[in-house]
């Protein structure tokens, strides 16, 4: 994590005045172990917080403007807050700004204008959740610093209708969801249509896990993800011949779906609606193994999660392959998948101890041989969801 002292010195350069009034924040990335395209048909994911994210500094000014800067980008943005407008050239400030907007639709008025400086640690189109770290801790510094309540699961809704509504990305809750409410050492079982959740203990023991970052660059907005949506809910559609209250694929058993498939009538929305249905009984499945601590029963799920994404929903890519396939020839790896919305960003493989080392320079040197892109790794600890960093250096 940045050093606070540094970032406040950066924060004195930027935007002067003394840094008593300097107020700092943290919103970690996130990493989901299994459950991927599930969260916005209403089914289980089971995400973890990770120990890295984004760091946020503010301090209140005496006029009505918002003043945002990154040490990740140059330019510093200005906005009023009586007009927050998405605007294409303000780039990733059209988070921050997205929220002050959900704030005031909420009748949460700031009383005045704010600074921020923002230090990412997350690498941006990585597929770790920049983007939800960003809302959630913006969320969370304003309504601390306005005295209102701070409640984890309401800022994790808000921050999702923020970058759905403002931003325009229709992702689901399950990125905000685990930046804001992830705990040290435990992965959460959420259910995302009904918001219960359970903090799941992930024993790992001598595995770690260990995330592959292509290095391929993918805009969510300009990706194939709302099409992938519309396909889903074309498929519910299909459905309600048989469940005529079905309003989600998350609402029915595996069992139901195979025995009604066929009223599916486009033979790749069928595809698609195959791999989220099996996708949340792999879920249920890990849930089952990973409380008798069988990490390679989970890492054969894992892997079936990663080749449904491949061949069902078609959301993996060359690179994201190129990875997989790597990973998966290295002794001591019990599983690799991709992980986020996919079309480029993270793998995350459980790795034996031992093998971190060889397996970062092996699957370094394949995927660099087969893609041209030159991948990163980060060997990962499960950290805890947003907060306020009081007296840390």
């Amino acid at each position: 994590m940045a050093q606070i002292s540094e970032l406040k010195r950066q924060f004195a350069e930027l935007f002067g005045g003394t840094e008593e009034k300097v107020r700092a924040f943290q919103a970690p990335g996130r990493v989901n172990l299994i459950g991927e395209h599930t969260d916005y048909n209403g089914g289980s994911v089971f995400p973890a917080a990770l120990t890295f994210g984004t760091t946020l500094l503010v301090s209140p000014r005496a006029d009505r403007k918002l003043s945002f800067a990154s040490t990740n980008f140059p330019a510093k943005k200005e906005v009023s807050i009586d007009n927050i407008e998405f605007n294409e050239e303000d780039d990733w400030a059209n988070y921050p700004k997205g929220i002050v907007w959900e704030l005031a639709q909420r009748n949460i008025e700031l009383s005045h204008g704010y600074n921020f400086l923002y230090h990412g640690e997350i690498p941006n189109g990585s597929g770790l959740s920049s983007s939800a770290s960003i809302e959630v801790v913006t969320a969370y510094a304003l309504l601390t610093l306005e005295g209102q309540p701070t409640d984890t699961v309401r800022i994790a809704q808000w921050s999702q209708h923020a970058e759905n509504e403002f931003v325009g990305v229709k992702c689901g809750i399950m990125d905000q969801f685990a930046v804001a409410n992830g705990r040290k050492d435990h992965a959460i079982l959420l259910d995302c249509d009904t918001l219960k959740y359970e903090l799941v203990p992930f024993r790992s023991g001598e595995y770690r896990l260990v995330i592959g970052n292509t290095n391929k660059r993918r805009g969510l907005v300009d990706s194939k993800y709302n099409e992938r949506r519309a396909q889903c809910e074309q498929a519910v559609q299909d459905l309600k011949a048989a469940f005529p209250q079905l309003t989600l694929l998350g609402q029915l058993t595996l069992a139901e779906y195979n025995a009604n498939e066929h009223l599916i009538q486009d033979e790749t929305v069928r595809r698609r609606a195959r791999h989220v249905v099996e996708e949340i009984d792999r879920v249920a499945k890990s849930m089952e193994v990973l409380a008798k601590d069988d990490l390679a029963a989970f890492g054969r799920l894992m892997n079936g999660s990663h080749d449904s994404l491949r061949d069902l929903y078609e959301v993996t890519g060359d690179e994201l392959d190129a990875m997989v396939d790597a990973a998966r020839a290295v002794p001591g790896v019990l599983g690799s998948r991709m992980t986020g919305a996919g079309f480029g960003g993270c793998t995350v493989s459980l790795v034996h101890e031992s093998s971190v080392e060889r397996f970062i320079a092996e699957v370094g040197e394949k995927y660099e041989a087969k893609t041209g892109l030159k991948p990163a790794f980060y060997v990962c600890d499960i950290g805890d969801g947003v907060r306020e960093l009081k007296g840390e250096a």
